[in-house]
């Protein structure tokens, strides 16, 4: 007669057998990864993550992680009475919404997932991009119609930026020494002043001038989905466009797909868009054949 315990310690053990090809595939890799959203905000699900992170780098793996902060950015602006403005969705960050932002960025949330990732027995630094000189950034540029004149009118963000370079030699350091770098989206100006950089976006250019084996974008869907709500698992930038011109994609989805475009045809070798809360969606994705979420590749 079959023992059930016994079943299902040999049930572990097989898992863990299909899993060595990808852990063998992956070993001395880099996997860079986007944290935010609802699971950030989610206890049990902050846990999962921390021991994901902390068992890829236990088989060999390095990861980085790149994390966001919008609604504690918001909910401390409040706190402090500090209004913001938005135009098209984007937050207006003036000097002292890009002071709040920075102090919770690269203090609070940073140094909570530094901790989250002690708890589960690994060891991470957290810094943002201005340490080291790791991300020298621009000031961000848009437009506008102007709804009356339908004339294309040039909006100021304040100090948003994006990433114009990255000095890897941090990252590197800090993986090298067997710790995981915990990354704030926030950088210097080459005129030495600070800009939030959107998380996704930090995350995609560093993978990109890492030559990551994969981008992952935590989110708080399952994926990009098909009209009928079917998830679609392999993507190429060609596909994603057409899937834009139909409608099939829309809203936020559009800039983190654009992200991932840039960094697989930057240097990334694929980029993956998660849900994060779903548990151990990344292990998921990495060791089955099945996957998480959608893949999209360079075509």
């Amino acid at each position: 007669m079959s023992n059930p315990h016994h079943s299902a310690l040999l049930a572990k053990a097989e898992t863990l057998v299909d899993a060595l090809p990808y852990m063998q595939r992956y070993a001395g890799r880099t996997f860079v990864v986007k944290y935010g959203g609802h699971a950030m905000g989610d206890p049990e699900k902050a846990v999962d993550f921390a021991e994901d992170v902390v068992l890829l780098k236990a088989v060999g793996i390095n990861v980085v992680v790149v994390h966001g902060g919008g609604p504690q950015i918001g909910a401390m602006l409040k706190k402090v009475g500090v209004e913001s403005q938005f135009i098209d969705g984007l937050r207006v960050t003036d000097k002292a919404t890009a002071e709040v932002a920075e102090m919770v960025l690269s203090g609070a949330i940073n140094k909570e997932i530094v901790g989250w990732i002690a708890k589960a027995g690994g060891k991470a630094m957290g810094v943002s991009g201005k340490d080291g000189g790791m991300v020298t950034a621009r000031k961000v540029q848009r437009t506008r119609k102007d709804p009356d004149s339908l004339i294309e009118q040039a909006v100021d963000l304040g100090f948003v930026g994006e990433p114009e370079k990255i000095d890897t030699r941090v990252i590197e350091t800090i993986s090298g020494a067997g710790m995981i770098p915990v990354i704030a989206p926030i950088a210097a100006g080459p005129d030495g002043g600070t800009y939030n950089v959107n998380a996704d976006t930090m995350a995609g250019a560093i993978a990109a001038a890492l030559g990551a084996s994969r981008l992952f974008l935590l989110t708080d869907v399952p994926g990009v989905l098909d009209k009928q709500g079917q998830l679609l698992t392999d993507l190429t930038p060609a596909a994603i466009e057409g899937l834009k011109a139909d409608g099939t994609i829309s809203g936020g989805m559009i800039p983190k797909l654009e992200t991932c475009i840039h960094a697989v045809e930057a240097g990334c070798e694929a980029a993956v868009v998660l849900d994060g809360r779903v548990s151990h969606a990344m292990l998921l994705e990495i060791f089955t054949q099945e996957g998480a979420g959608t893949l999209i590749r360079a075509g």
